[in-house]
């Protein structure tokens, strides 16, 4: 089976783990919440890798760049909605600051590759 170039990216692999997290995390919302903050929530997770996925298929490093900045904006809508999540109670804050620190890393690994991307060009 062949492995594509997005699957050996470590922010692609931890990313993964995080949307898997955040799935985990919003099944304990409230029901009201499942078109809501639950969806986007997952929404945002799922767009991380998606979009670094996409990515590995552009030619040019300029639009590399790009769909790894929209991943990194995922990320920050993201932790904008666990900041919420937190005033609202939907979850308590060692899981807030144990999601937020696996989404810091990743978004530090986004604005890394971003980086390189543009360097490139």
């Amino acid at each position: 089976m062949k492995t594509y170039s997005f699957e050996n990216l470590l922010v692609w692999q931890k990313s993964r783990i995080l949307t898997k997290e955040i799935y985990k995390i919003t099944s304990t919302f409230p029901k009201e919440e499942l078109f809501g903050m639950t969806s986007q929530m997952r929404r945002c997770s799922i767009s991380i890798p998606s979009n670094l996925a996409e990515c590995s298929s552009r030619r040019t490093n300029k639009d590399k760049a790009r769909f790894t900045e929209i991943a990194f904006g995922s990320g920050l809508e993201l932790l904008n909605q666990l900041i919420i999540a937190l005033d609202l109670d939907y979850i308590k804050e060692n899981q807030y600051l144990e999601i937020r620190t696996k989404l810091q890393e990743v978004t530090f690994l986004l604005d890394a590759l971003q980086k390189a991307q543009l360097k490139q060009e």
